[in-house]
């Protein structure tokens, strides 16, 4: 991004030099980052189970897998110690009380739980894990629909946009109602298969962390002939397990379930008369209407309101307790801000949601959701500058889109003219994949040469899911978390640095890819993977670390 670029690519020799005081180390410039590209092939066997589960953290170098090296950051820190970093995570629930994050999450230890008082005079009452900008609502129009319902909350050309938008997606549903409810139908019934077939396996086998190859191992046994059938089925899709399956077609179904119902009430007319926003008792186009609204529930409403949760995972489940997975950061507490509700967030529960989170102590927050429209984005821009002034460092998910969003505008951002930052401490993350070839980048990921800063692993990455269980989601809402996980460790054991300076070393200290990708959105166009964000690289926990050390020690 613009402001960057005469920082992000010079070199000062003095940068380098030793420094006693922390303010003077703030006032460094991070390094440019070395040129050199790992040159090795391309792994060609699948990844394993165990590979498949923690991608994320393998090294390039020693693993043939573009991870970000988390393992051998891990190694670097042995012997260090780290200050505990607060990461706000503004999405939607987080279940804190899953098995591999209750040790992680964070204690508003100047509250008193329950007794309906704002002990810390905060402004928020009860508010013990974070806080709840949705109160008791989960569903949620998208901003068009919303602008549709309401045009006086956009400027003109806006809301002649929106209109014009939506005739385009009402036509686009009369058309493709039919193939939604084959498909809601079609994963419905896929699902029901995979669960009969995993209770099958689990009886026959006696246990339900069965492999494949076990599962691949059954012969001539008639009683399981189906099961295994459905088995290789999803093998053959590349999912490893018939847990991952579920996982992933809970997902499908619940998705095309809700398309579904959503469709049949634009084509009706009935969806532009919801109101979800009703229950929680605020006007949403006020920021400073009904101060503390909401409520301290920051935890997930439903099962299938996990992303916040999983978001969570990568970034900090619990290291090392032999439970699930491992998150990037250790040193850390997650801070839960229910802001994004099952459809399109509000500017104002953003705006006030960053705010919460800087106020009650965090040091870096992630943002893992967009939308296409943003009435009150000023609110946000000002939340952002805000944070900036706070010194906390927002790492942001850059969308799912498949869009050069130096052209086609998302939100939230930095940028109100897609060019100049109202700040620096905005890094906006694509998505990745473990090929580590002209597959790598993930072919919904959004980039941008000025608007993507650097990649981070968002496909198929395993993490938490709400009730101790644990799945496999995509998207660069989960390569913000990882490459979060990444800041929340340098902000731990070189507390000196400030976000800026972070945010630099991410982007500065990655994986440099020097070949062509197939351009996200496109079939088979390859364009160099540098043309993609503003570093060309992808996120390495190791450099980062080490060029943190060297920046702050001298060495």
């Amino acid at each position: 991004m613009k402001v960057l670029k005469p920082i992000l690519y010079s070199t000062v020799a003095v940068a380098l030099a030793s420094c006693s005081t922390a303010g003077s180390i703030a006032k460094k410039e991070v390094p440019q980052g070395p040129n050199t590209s790992i040159d090795i092939p391309a792994k060609k066997a699948e990844l394993t189970d165990k590979e498949g589960k923690n991608w994320q953290h393998y090294d390039l170098a020693t693993d043939t897998i573009p991870g970000m090296s988390t393992y051998k950051a891990q190694e670097f820190l042995k012997g260090k110690k780290g200050v505990e970093v607060i990461v706000g995570v503004v999405d939607s629930g987080t279940d804190l009380k899953h098995e591999d994050l209750k040790d992680v999450a964070w204690v508003n230890e100047d509250e008193i739980p329950g007794n309906g008082i704002d002990d810390d005079k905060n402004g928020y009452v009860d508010d013990i894990n974070g806080w709840n900008f949705l109160g008791d609502s989960y569903k949620e129009l998208l901003e068009y629909q919303r602008i549709m319902q309401n045009p006086s909350i956009a400027d003109a050309e806006t809301a002649a946009e929106v209109k014009e938008f939506y005739n385009k997606e009402l036509e686009k549903a009369k058309k493709g109602i039919a193939k939604v409810e084959q498909n809601a139908g079609l994963y419905s019934k896929m699902l029901e298969s995979v669960i009969e077939a995993d209770k099958k396996f689990t009886k026959h086998f006696g246990k339900s962390d069965y492999s494949s190859q076990d599962v691949l191992g059954i012969k001539d046994n008639a009683e399981l002939e189906s099961s295994v059938a459905v088995a290789k089925q999803i093998f053959g899709f590349g999912i490893g397990s018939l847990s991952e399956a579920k996982s992933e077609l809970e997902g499908a179904v619940s998705y095309f379930t809700g398309k579904l119902e959503s469709d049949k009430a634009m084509i009706s007319g009935d969806l532009l008369k919801k109101n979800y926003r009703k229950v929680v008792g605020d006007n949403p186009e006020d920021i400073n209407d009904s101060p503390g609204y909401g409520n301290g529930n920051s935890g997930h409403s439903t099962k299938d309101e996990s992303h916040g949760t999983h978001v969570s995972g990568i970034i900090g489940a619990t290291r090392g307790n032999g439970k699930g997975m491992d998150g990037v950061a250790s040193n850390v507490k997650i801070m839960a801000v229910r802001s994004v509700p099952d459809g399109d967030e509000y500017d104002k529960d953003v705006a006030l949601g960053i705010r919460y989170a800087v106020d009650n102590g965090a040091k870096v927050i992630n943002t893992s959701f967009g939308k296409g429209y943003s009435p009150h984005k000023n609110w946000v821009y000002d939340a952002i500058k805000y944070a900036a002034e706070k010194d906390v460092l927002i790492v942001n998910a850059a969308g799912n889109s498949s869009e050069n969003i130096d052209v086609d505008k998302t939100f939230p951002n930095d940028a109100p003219d897609q060019v100049n930052e109202v700040s620096d401490n905005f890094i906006t993350i694509g998505a990745m994949s473990s090929n580590y070839n002209e597959k790598l980048p993930a072919s919904f990921t959004n980039y941008g040469k000025i608007n993507v800063d650097v990649f981070g692993p968002g496909v198929a990455v395993y993490s938490t899911t709400p009730d101790s269980e644990y799945g496999k989601k995509s998207g660069t809402s989960m390569a913000s978390p990882a490459v979060a996980g990444v800041a929340a460790l340098v902000r731990s054991y070189y507390p000196e640095l400030s976000a800026s300076q972070v945010k630099r070393i991410l982007m500065n200290s990655g994986t440099k890819i020097d070949f062509k990708v197939i351009k996200p959105g496109t079939k088979d166009e390859l364009v160099p993977f540098s043309d993609l964000s503003v570093s060309g690289r992808v996120v390495n926990a190791y450099n980062a670390l080490k060029m943190a050390d060297r920046l702050v020690n001298g060495k």
